[in-house]
């Protein structure tokens, strides 16, 4: 059997469920070109796998950049064809990196509907330990963070200790506020202070400012394309000396 044959697959139905959105924008997205078409199955029933759900992910998070459904095609047409899933949830998550950082309310019943999947109390233990959501005074009610929610689901499927989670999840965040707070430093003592004491140039004061303000998404692609090659590496050497 091939990969594509062990590969998830959703109807239009479950593919909206999933992706938090209608079957009416769904097939919109199908219409402008923006999704590839289905794959067509018994009795001509439309299948869409995990590419499909990774791409509409993208696209509505292009959206809420406020990018027109122009610009988001323009976008699309400039990544390779041949992307992965994985690539494209990269892509979503640099896109995600610019905006302000939000979470919203939700309850159990919708948050399983987002999942696609019934979630169990050791489910929702887990995407709380993984940073997904964070529980309420309410039992049924969690401040979810809707761009971890699919990486938080496939995890959970994952053969991973509870504790292995957290402790991952620890040294993540270890590392990525060290090197925050090193960044921060060395464009503060090396680009900032030099030009605010010079105050004889207000256009270059006015371009730090501007760097300033959209350092985090060119920072954020640094961290990210650095630390893609470093894990590959150290996977590699890892796997060649057994």
């Amino acid at each position: 059997m091939s990969d594509e044959e062990h590969e998830p697959r959703y109807t239009v139905d479950e593919l909206a469920a999933r992706a938090g959105v209608t079957v009416r924008t769904v097939r919109f997205y199908g219409t402008r070109g923006l999704l590839p078409p289905p794959v067509i199955g018994a009795r001509r029933v439309g299948h869409y796998g995990p590419g499909h759900l990774s791409r509409l992910a993208l696209i509505e998070e292009l959206q809420r950049q406020g990018m027109t459904l122009a610009a988001i095609e323009r976008y699309l047409e400039q990544l390779p064809a041949d992307l992965s899933e994985q690539d494209l949830a990269i892509h979503r998550a640099l896109v995600a990196s610019w905006a302000p950082e939000s979470a919203e309310e939700i309850t159990l019943r919708e948050l399983e509907r987002r999942a696609g999947r019934a979630l169990t109390r050791q489910d929702v233990d887990r995407l709380a330990a993984m940073g997904v959501l964070d529980r309420t005074a309410d039992a049924d009610t969690f401040r979810l963070d809707g761009t971890l929610l699919r990486l938080g689901v496939e995890l959970l499927d994952v053969p991973i200790e509870h504790e292995t989670i957290l402790a991952s999840r620890t040294v993540l965040v270890e590392h990525a506020r060290a090197a925050a707070q090193e960044l921060s430093r060395l464009f503060r003592d090396e680009v900032w202070n030099p030009y605010r004491e010079s105050a004889e140039d207000p256009d270059h004061l006015n371009a730090m400012r501007s760097l300033s303000a959209h350092m985090q998404p060119m920072v954020v692609q640094a961290l990210v394309t650095a630390f893609q090659r470093s894990l590959r590496e150290e996977l590699r050497a890892a796997f060649r000396s057994r």
